[in-house]
This record gives structure tokens, sequence and C-alpha cells, in this order.
């Protein structure tokens, strides 16, 4: 018998319709469509975005509404970069039916999503997270209030051995063979170079060094230790809540959190009175931002001084420094005295360590959710206005699974996914019970029946949803 071997064939000319690969679509997409359906997100964008858009010129554009989509699906996903985003779009079924495109149309690459970033500006994008904002609050998911400021530092996407003087604008090496030379060594080697640079101190001045493609990021140290160059991000969180983020800044990593905390609750502020204006009609955010909640890192005498004459209370928890002893005299002397002795009674208090204890659990979350989970601790962009763009929209996909998690139990669709594995093993562990009789039939019964309409609002419980969310 003669073996088979693959032989090439010509591909068909025509493929019919019904021919094409199809899918039902993932549920939790599809749930989230109907949420922005029913705000009229479409319009919204499409209205906003018009002027950055020509009637005849260049290369076939990509809708708004599809450009912000793609930018949520990275935070649903976990994709840290444009191009990763552009791949599983195009692969996934689900996602395709998604941003609706058919499987015979094109969807957008990388580059087309990366130009349509640098032409939207930073201002329509934050207009996009303020909507999502106000679909919270719509909810009753806002409160305003109490509000947590936390920050974190963002991985630039620059290496820190590409680093370049400031004022003569050459290399880390460069500089350290011209102080070898200096200092009699004509052919310095990379021994040599290395024990010089180990006993030079401040070697790594924010002062001295930029990077070339990046002069926006700063040399810092990261949460694991690492030095690297990088950027902070800082949010504002409703502690009132349902933990929502409502403000959101990117800032220099080597400016303190006592210097930063008054952009990011400046922003914050904006945000709630954004909202409370378009919203004011269902009561949401009746009451401005009265409180806020820090950790020790922005405690400091004048910071609470200026945020008692902003009229807002703190909760800032005090680092251990032993007895405080006030040297100073005078007035000033007697209103830090003062404030600083209010705050620690306030922290002291039951509320105040009810309010610590959320702040722990609501803000560590979102930076989790969004950086760890979502991919977001190294960007992949250079500049702030670029990364707060991207880091707007991705912020505002976190919002919206708030807004999911209200109505499917679940945020995300990887944890929907796992959530109808789970309901549908269930089901074939009860169906056996069913067939015994007396009131052991009748509750499994109702078990059963429970968990069939919790399923048919998410998905078949013939075939469930797998957790990569295709």
């Amino acid at each position: 018998m003669a073996m088979g071997r693959e032989r090439a064939g010509q591909e068909d000319f025509w493929v019919p319709t019904r021919r094409l690969a199809s899918a039902p679509g993932h549920v939790f997409y599809e749930k989230l469509n109907a949420v922005l359906a029913s705000h009229g997100f479409d319009a919204f964008v499409e209205e906003r975005c018009a002027r950055f858009y020509a009637e005849r010129m260049g290369r076939p554009s990509v809708p708004p509404a599809v450009y912000f989509r793609m930018l949520l699906v990275g935070y649903f996903e976990g994709i840290d970069s444009e191009r990763g985003i552009a791949w599983r779009c195009a692969d996934s079924l689900s996602l395709r039916r998604f941003l609706g495109y058919p499987l015979d149309k094109r969807t957008p690459d990388h580059s087309t999503v990366s130009r349509t970033r640098r032409l939207i500006d930073e201002a329509t994008h934050r207009e996009v997270f303020t909507f999502v904002l106000k679909i919270l609050g719509e909810r009753g998911l806002l409160d305003g209030k109490t509000i947590g400021v936390d920050a974190t530092t963002l991985e630039a996407n620059a290496a820190l051995r590409s680093i370049v003087r400031r004022d003569t604008g050459e290399g880390y090496e460069e500089y350290l063979k011209g102080l070898a030379k200096a200092q009699g060594i004509e052919e310095p080697t990379r021994e040599d170079l290395a024990k010089l640079d180990r006993a030079r101190p401040k070697k790594g001045s924010n002062e001295e060094w930029q990077h070339p493609h990046d002069p926006e990021a700063r040399i810092t140290k990261m949460k694991d230790g690492r030095t690297h160059l990088a950027h902070k991000l800082e949010h504002g969180v409703d502690l009132g809540g349902s933990g929502a983020i409502v403000g959101v800044t990117i800032q220099g990593a080597d400016v303190g959190d006592t210097t930063t905390v008054y952009g990011t609750l400046e922003e914050t502020g904006d945000q709630l009175l954004s909202v409370s204006e378009d919203l004011e009609d269902l009561g949401v955010c009746r009451e401005r931002m009265t409180e806020v909640v820090l950790d020790k890192g922005y405690h400091s005498n004048q910071a609470l001084v200026d945020l008692k004459a902003m009229g807002i209370r703190t909760y800032v928890s005090e680092p251990r420094r032993g007895r405080r002893r006030w040297k100073q005299k005078g007035e000033d002397l007697s209103l830090e005295r003062s404030v600083v002795y209010a705050n620690r009674r306030r922290i002291r208090g039951e509320r105040g360590k009810r309010l610590l204890r959320k702040r722990g659990e609501l803000l560590e979350r979102p930076f989790a959710h969004c950086l760890e989970t979502g991919a977001m601790r190294r960007v992949h962009l250079r500049g702030r206005s670029n990364i707060l763009k991207r880091v707007l929209v991705h912020v505002a996909g976190f919002n919206l699974g708030l807004a999911m998690r209200a109505m499917l139990g679940v945020g995300t669709p990887r944890a929907l996914g796992s959530l109808c594995a789970l309901l549908s093993l269930l089901l074939r562990w009860l169906r056996p019970l069913q067939r015994r009789s007396g009131r052991v039939r009748v509750i499994v019964s109702t078990l059963i029946r429970d968990v069939g309409r919790h399923l048919s609002g998410t998905a078949s419980a013939a075939e469930p949803i797998s957790t990569t969310g295709c």
C-alpha cells in the first residue's frame, strides 16, 4: 500500500458566507457592549473625536469606539502592549464580535492603534474616563466623600545603560573614561571603570542624567528594590463607595508623595465635580470630597496644614519618629502642632482605624488589578502624555469591571469563565442526586434550578466559557 502524502492544493477563490467560522461571542463582552450601548458610548466618542478625523485623507482609520474598546481589551485580557492587543483582537472570534468586525474584515493593526492614540489628545481620553465614572454614578457605585490616595512606580520603556549627561550629552561609559583619564589611567579596562564607578557618590542623579528618548523618565528604586527609569502613578480611590478609581495622575518618579498629592486631589475633585453636575437629578456625589486617607509616606507638618486649609479632614498614618520636640516658636508652630495632634487623635479612634483598614483593602486592590493582572507595571510607551492616555482607558476598564461585577457577580471575562466552569461542574455533581426520593430530591432540584438560572444569564451549562476569552 502506498503511503499517502500531503499535496499542495489551490485555495478556493470564492468562499460562501455560511462556510466562514463563527462564534456565539463571550457573554461578558456581550453584556459589556450592552452596558456601553445603553449609555450611548459610541455616539459620545464619535462626537468628541470628530475633529481628529479628516473627510478624505490618508490611510483607512479605525473608528474611535473601536479604538477605545481595543484599549479596554488590554485591561480585561491582561495585555501590556498595543501590538499584543492588535494581535489578540485579530485572533479571537469573540473579541472580533465585541469590536464589530466580521471574519472577512481585517481588524486594526498596531500601527493604526498607535497613530490613533497620538492623534486623539489627552483631554479626550480623560473625557472617556469621566464617561465611565458617570456610569458608576448612575448605578449608585460612587460616594465621593472619602478619598484614599496612594502611588506606585511604572517601569519606563527606557534602559538605564542608555542614559546621557544633561550638560554634554555623552554616555555613561564615555563619562567614566573621561574620569579615568583625569586620574592618570590612559587606557582604562572595564575593571578599572567598574572600580572607579563603585566609589563615586551620587552617580545616579536625575539632575545630571536623562534618557535621550524619554527625558521625562526618572531614575528611582522600584518596588522590588531594583534601580530603573520609571514614572510615578498616583490614584485617588473612592473609599466610601465601591472602591472606584476617581483620579489618575502620572508624575515624576523622583518627586515625593507630599508634593504629588495636591495634583491628584485636584484631579479627583474635578472628576467628582463633573460627575455630580451631570447627574445632579440623581443625587449622585451630593457631598464634596471632605476626607482623605493616606499612608505614612504622605505625613508632613506642611501637608497637614495645607489639607486643613483646603477644608479636607485627614486620616494620615503617622510614622514612628519617637517623641516630637517642637523647637520653633510663633503661630506657625501652634498651627502645625494642632493639626498634627488632631490627625493623631483621628487615626487612633474607631473610625480612623476602620478607614485605615479600608485603605489597605481598597487602595492596594486597584494596583493589583491594573498593574499586575492588567499587565501595566511596565509601559511600552514613552512620554507622560502617551502613558497617561493608555492608563486612563486602562483604569476606565477597571471601573467598568466594578459595574459588571454589580451586574454579573464578576468583573473580568476570565473570572466569569472560571465561575461558569465551577457551576457546570456543580450541575454534573448534583444531577445523579436528583434521582433520589423525598426531601433530598426537592432540595437538589431547587439547587439545580437556581444554578441553571444563573448559567442562563451568563453562559451555557453544556459548554462553559474558557478562561482565555475566546
